[in-house]
């Protein structure tokens, strides 16, 4: 997904970033396109010196409740106040103050994003542990957090949340897809039957995989910021867990879509399942029930989303026919339907 800047916005760019003290407003940024997502626009952006990182919606139109970057900011400026590491939000800019959508300009932090293959300096066996151990430990203290102390007390509905999430993305669903893939009707009616009531109240990421986030420079496997927080919401930290565990690949199965872009933990060293589940309950003080739902869940909805993306052109990412029945798979072996 692409957007072009014209001279005209880099000029008010420009204008807009020494307002808020970065740069002097006489040097026409240098904007560089950054990330691999395919949603929100993100952008290293470099003058006087000085670099930060700008985040914008895609080009209008947009669905309705999408891609709000100001929410999005919200998040992370109230994470900040609590030492969990994000990035520190510079300034926000409302629809038509810069460009015709809202948008936010955070700092950038130093560090890698890891995807398709682990940087040298954690190859080691060891060190590929750390690594999945860290994913998780993150997550955990996400979901530690205290989201109402912070100002995140109407950020989300956690009553009803596993149901109301199973209705809403059943809405989405077209009879073209379930015509081509009869599965998506037989795991709706399943997750239906057997959703759980939510194992707690949570400020969750809903997209926190090894891609978004950003490894410390250092030979030890640290975290230096958590990113893309725009699905983030309250609700079941049960799903949120097992998104990051969905996102890596599993052992002698055909990699989803989310797990091509983690092909760097296809590794032995990096802990199984239940290692991580541990952690995350040593860590946490709660011993997660049968994640069996909840990874169906979420593969389902990833088939969903990606079907809607596919529909709307969003992107050409999208196009893959592979996507859906590769998602619908993975689904239909957590619930134990294959």
């Amino acid at each position: 997904m692409t957007w072009n800047w014209s001279t005209q916005s880099l000029a008010k760019l420009a204008t807009f970033l020494a307002r808020n003290g970065v740069g002097d407003g006489t040097e026409q940024p240098a904007v560089v396109p950054i990330g691999d997502g395919h949603s929100n626009l993100t952008y290293k952006v470099s003058v006087g010196g000085q670099a930060v990182v700008l985040r914008r919606p895609p080009p209008p139109p947009l669905p309705v409740g999408s891609n709000d970057v100001l929410r999005e900011a919200r998040i992370i400026s109230a994470l900040g106040q609590t030492g969990f590491p994000v990035p520190r939000v510079i300034a926000t800019g409302q629809a038509g103050e810069l460009f015709d959508v809202p948008f936010y300009v955070m700092s950038l932090v130093d560090g890698d994003v890891v995807t398709i293959a682990m940087p040298d300096r954690f190859r080691a066996p060891d060190r590929i542990a750390q690594v999945g151990f860290e994913l998780v430990g993150v997550q955990a203290a996400l979901h530690r957090t205290d989201w109402q102390a912070i100002g995140l007390g109407t950020l989300g509905k956690p009553e009803g949340f596993n149901a109301r999430h199973v209705r809403r993305m059943a809405g989405l669903m077209t009879q073209d897809d379930c015509a081509a893939h009869p599965a998506f009707l037989e795991l709706g009616s399943w997750l239906e039957a057997n959703c759980p009531a939510e194992s707690g109240a949570a400020l969750i990421h809903n997209d926190c995989r090894i891609g978004n986030v950003m490894w410390a420079r250092g030979d030890v496997p640290r975290i230096a910021a958590v990113l893309d927080w725009e699905l983030a919401t309250i609700g079941d930290p049960l799903l949120d867990l097992a998104y990051t565990l969905s996102s890596l690949p599993r052992d002698g199965a055909c990699r989803t879509a989310v797990q091509d872009l983690a092909a760097a933990c296809a590794d032995p060293a990096l802990p199984a399942p239940g290692a991580l589940i541990a952690h995350y309950a040593q860590l946490t003080g709660k011993t997660p029930a049968s994640l069996g739902w909840y990874m169906a869940m979420v593969n389902w909805k990833l088939a969903i989303l990606y079907g809607y993306s596919r529909r709307k052109g969003m992107d050409a990412y999208y196009n893959d026919d592979t996507h859906l029945p590769r998602f619908l798979a993975e689904a239909r072996f957590h619930a134990g339907l294959a």
